[in-house]
């Protein structure tokens, strides 16, 4: 099998030998750290690599290897085992490859597993001594064939060797304080060439919403498809699991305030105001009717509920934020100031960085003064974004030029 007249079985018995080889390096080796591969090392390995190639390139005619690994021959077999193992990094959820995370199986950490990574080297070599063949014996007619082939090889190099030089940090802020530290997965602190200053938090939320809860369990009712009643402006009755509610009176910003036997909610329009609703609950028999207060609380006051009879009582969930936002200014160290209003998916950009918003103190809700965001630098991330448009321009040439030879 192993001459001068190599095929697919060889192109597949070569798979399964760098499949084999990185099982063992892993075993021996652990996973690939590829925090070890950051700037300036990533850019020597991707000089020694493209010039590696070309010398293989150039020796072409005395190593018959070299010549077979330009066929499909050894191609598809590679193409079929990198869409098998992205298949199944595909189908297993991914973590970072982070001490922060803890051991979890080997198929969880795809980008660090030996086999996968020498696999996606295989066919990346491929890509790329074949991408050298065309553009030596360059023609107008190969120009499709080169933007395909020399797209997905920068995508490739670019995405694999520039994953070292990624940062995603977490940043907490503080409304009136400016900040310019921030933390990775594993809790290192890093000082920015930026600095955030929250201005101000912005909440909109839903409406609230009454439920029934089982008094025993806690469950809402009915357990299999639990109800709810939306109190929407002009909402003033409903039912709920055989229920009839009225609402009586509802108090956007209120504060509770006890009595001798019960509570009750007044206007109160400052930090930590609770959304409290006076309810009138009738049973379908309508021998059963309950009064009172109902309430979502807040960090500052305690929630309220009615309750109805032994078996039930009606809730008010905590609200539901629609949208949230930050007003901040960034500083940078060239001196520059922005205004900016960071909201979920649509970060702010500056210097190659961009911030998302990613949360809030949840425990405050609406009257949060603190805001967390995520910081991401992708220095590589533009060479990504050109192999990927070089593919795409391959792919229309192609249906272009398809297209001409069809009308011929």
């Amino acid at each position: 099998m192993w001459n001068n007249s190599w095929g697919i079985k060889e192109g597949i018995m070569t798979c399964g030998g760098l499949i084999a080889i990185g099982l063992v390096l892993h075993l021996f080796t652990g996973a690939v750290d590829w925090n070890n591969f950051a700037w300036p090392l990533n850019i020597y390995i991707l000089a020694i690599y493209i010039i590696t190639l070309i010398i293989l390139f150039i020796l072409r005619k005395r190593l018959y290897f070299v010549r077979w690994t330009m066929t499909f021959n050894a191609a598809v077999p590679s193409l079929i085992a990198v869409v098998f193992m992205t298949f199944v990094m595909g189908m297993i959820k991914q973590v970072p490859s982070s001490p922060a995370i803890g051991d979890v199986s080997i198929f969880n950490r795809m980008l660090s597993f030996w086999p996968f990574i020498l696999i996606y080297l295989w066919m990346t070599s491929i890509v790329g001594l074949v991408s050298i063949k065309h553009l030596v014996s360059f023609r107008i007619t190969k120009i499709p064939f080169l933007l395909n082939h020399f797209g997905l090889f920068i995508a490739l190099v670019a995405a694999t060797l520039g994953s070292a030089d990624m940062k995603r940090l977490t940043m907490n802020t503080r409304i009136g304080q400016t900040e310019w530290r921030a933390t990775d997965a594993d809790g290192r602190l890093y000082e920015l060439p930026l600095a955030i200053e929250l201005v101000n938090f912005n909440i909109d939320e839903y409406p609230p919403k009454l439920m029934l809860i089982d008094n025993s369990t806690g469950n809402a009712l009915p357990f299999n498809s639990p109800e709810h009643l939306m109190l929407e402006d002009g909402i003033k009755t409903g039912e709920l699991f055989g229920w009839n509610i009225e609402i009586l009176e509802k108090i956007e910003l209120a504060a509770s305030v006890p009595g001798q036997d019960t509570v009750k909610y007044v206007n109160w329009p400052s930090t930590g105001a609770t959304y409290a609703a006076n309810v009138r609950a009738v049973s379908a028999d309508g021998k059963k009717v309950a009064c009172g207060w109902v309430s979502c609380g807040s960090f500052l006051f305690p929630y309220q509920a009615l309750r109805l009879d032994s078996m039930c009582s009606i809730v008010m969930p905590d609200r539901e934020p629609r949208r949230y936002s930050s007003d901040v200014i960034i500083y940078t160290k060239r001196g520059t100031k922005c205004n900016e209003t960071i909201e979920v998916n649509k970060p702010a950009k500056v210097e190659g960085w961009n911030i998302y918003q990613l949360s809030y103190d949840e425990t405050k809700g609406r009257w949060s003064d603190i805001s967390v965001f995520e910081l991401v630098s992708d220095p590589w991330l533009p060479f990504v974004y050109i192999g990927i448009i070089m593919m795409m321009l391959g792919a229309v040439c192609m249906f272009i030029t398809a297209q001409k030879n069809n009308n011929k």
